[in-house]
């Protein structure tokens, strides 16, 4: 794949699809199956809510992007749950 294809999750997915991984060496097998075992699993787990799901990975993909204060502020002018102590703690350490 070319830089210009290695972005996003995207970039991701179609690595994953084509079982190679972004520096074009082959994933492995084994890896493969454990990752498309988990997410048929995950298919096939019952949903809470649209928000819920939204919210949630705001945060898990926020919080490597964007300070603890600034994404706070931000799910919170957004009419989101701010974030929970124990959010916190795992993604910006307790900080």
């Amino acid at each position: 794949m070319s830089p210009e294809t290695n972005l996003g999750a995207d970039a991701v997915d179609q690595a994953i699809a084509q079982g190679i991984d972004l520096d074009g060496t082959p994933i492995l097998p084994t890896k493969l199956e454990l990752y498309h075992k988990v997410m048929m699993l995950e298919a096939g787990r019952q949903r809470s809510g649209v928000t819920n799901t939204m919210r949630s990975r705001i945060v898990r993909i926020g919080a490597k992007h964007i300070s603890q204060d600034e994404l706070n502020q931000m799910l919170t002018d957004a009419d989101f749950a701010p974030l929970k102590e124990k959010e916190i703690a795992f993604y910006y350490g307790g900080k």
